[in-house]
């Protein structure tokens, strides 16, 4: 349940009251989206956001199953 949580704490590391402009997050979109980091702006981002919310919930939730499998007690 935290691991998305922590995920987007790490990934906003220096700006979290403005993630737009954490380096990383303008990467990842760059990568995902092919938008160019450098002319990224919050709208862009949060337009990005709201048009892959499902694949990023998607991304979440596979993160909190991986966190799980790496946390599990043998």
């Amino acid at each position: 349940m935290f691991a998305p949580v922590r995920f987007i704490w790490n990934a906003t590391r220096g700006h979290r009251l403005t993630p737009w402009r954490s380096e990383y997050l303008r990467w990842r979109v760059e990568t995902y989206s092919g938008l160019w980091a450098e002319k990224l702006e919050a709208k862009d981002i949060f337009g990005f956001v709201w048009k892959s919310r499902w694949e990023l919930l998607a991304f979440l939730a596979w993160i909190g199953r991986v966190d799980r499998e790496a946390h599990k007690r043998i």
